[in-house]
C-alpha cells in the first residue's frame, strides 16, 4: 500500500518529498531499489591511465640510471620536466620503487634498541633495595622539604630516610653511604635500584656505588613502573591518615616520618607480601 502511494507521489513531486510526506526513511527506499550484493564484491577496473608493464620497467630503469640513482624522486621528477619529459607523478615513483624494495635510506641509520626492563628479584634481606625522593610541603607554597627513602624490597623494611631542604647528589651520597654503613652491606652484596632522578644519576652517587661495589640499576626513561616498591611506599606515606598538608617545619617533617616509618616497618602488613 504505502509502495504504491510513493509510486504515486513520486510521479508529481520529488522522491524526499514523497518520503516525507509518507514517513518512510529516504535510506530505506534507495536501499530497497539497489540492495547490497551478496557474496565477494567484484575486481575494481583498471584506470583508463594505468601503466603497463612495459611503462613500469622503463620507470625503474630511468631511476636506476647513473644520472638519477642518487637523487630523491622529487628530484629526479623535477630534472625530467626541466627536460621536457614526463613519466609519471613523484608518487608512482615511491610506490614503483616501495614495490621493488628499493625505497629506503641510503645511509645507516643509528639504532636504539629498546631498553631492558629491569628485573628486581630478592631472596633474602640485602639483595636489593630500592630508593627515591619525594617532595613535602613546606610552610608556605613554593617551599618544600625533600624526603630521601630506602627500601629493601625483599622485606618492604625501610632501611634508611632522610628529610632535608634540598635535594643534591652529594647529599645523597652521604645517605647511602651511612645507609649502607649502618646495615653492614658487603661489597658485592647488594643492588641498588632508582629512577634517573638529577640525585640518583649523579657522579658523586655513581662513584660511591662504585668503590663500595654495589651494582646499580635504573628505571627506563619516563617509565615509573619500573620503580614501584618506592612509589607504592610513598603513596602509603601520602595516604595515611595523619599526614598533614603541610609541615611547619623540618623538625615537625622529620617528627612525623620518625613515627611513620616506626610503624611502617613494625605495625603495617604490606599488601605484597
Amino acid at each position: 500500500m504505502i509502495d504504491t502511494a510513493f509510486t504515486q507521489l513520486a510521479e508529481v513531486t520529488s522522491t524526499a518529498t514523497a518520503c516525507r510526506l509518507l514517513g518512510k526513511a529516504s535510506a530505506t527506499h534507495y536501499r530497497r531499489q539497489a540492495p547490497p550484493r551478496l557474496g565477494p564484491a567484484p575486481p575494481r577496473p583498471a584506470p583508463p591511465n594505468n601503466l603497463t608493464e612495459a611503462e613500469r620497467q622503463h620507470i625503474l630503469t630511468v631511476l636506476r640510471s647513473p644520472t638519477y640513482c642518487d637523487l630523491a624522486p622529487a628530484q629526479v621528477w623535477a630534472r625530467l620536466l626541466d627536460d621536457g619529459v614526463y613519466l609519471c607523478s613523484i608518487s608512482t615513483m615511491y610506490r614503483l620503487l616501495s614495490g621493488a624494495g628499493e625505497n629506503r635510506e641510503r645511509r645507516r641509520q643509528r639504532t636504539h634498541p629498546a631498553r631492558k626492563k629491569p628485573e628486581l628479584i630478592a631472596t633474602g634481606p640485602n639483595q636489593v633495595w630500592s630508593w627515591d625522593i619525594t617532595k613535602l610541603a613546606g610552610p608556605t607554597r613554593g617551599v618544600y622539604y625533600k624526603l630521601f627513602v630506602i627500601i629493601d624490597i625483599y622485606s618492604r623494611y625501610v632501611v634508611g630516610w632522610t628529610v632535608a631542604a634540598a635535594e643534591t647528589g652529594q647529599l645523597a651520597q652521604e645517605f647511602i653511604n651511612q645507609t649502607l654503613h649502618s646495615q653492614g652491606v658487603e661489597p658485592g652484596q647488594l643492588t641498588l635500584h632508582a629512577d634517573r632522578g638529577t640525585s640518583m644519576t649523579s657522579k658523586p652517587v655513581a662513584q660511591l656505588l662504585v668503590d663500595l661495589g654495589v651494582a646499580r640499576s635504573h628505571s627506563r626513561p619516563h617509565v615509573s613502573n619500573d620503580n614501584p616498591y618506592s612509589e607504592a611506599q610513598f603513596k602509603t606515606l601520602k595516604y595515611c591518615p595523619a599526614f598533614p598538608a603541610r609541615f611547619g617545619s623540618i623538625p615537625d617533617a622529620r617528627a612525623f616520618a620518625t613515627a611513620f616509618f616506626e610503624h611502617y616497618n613494625h605495625v603495617h602488613r604490606h599488601a605484597g607480601m
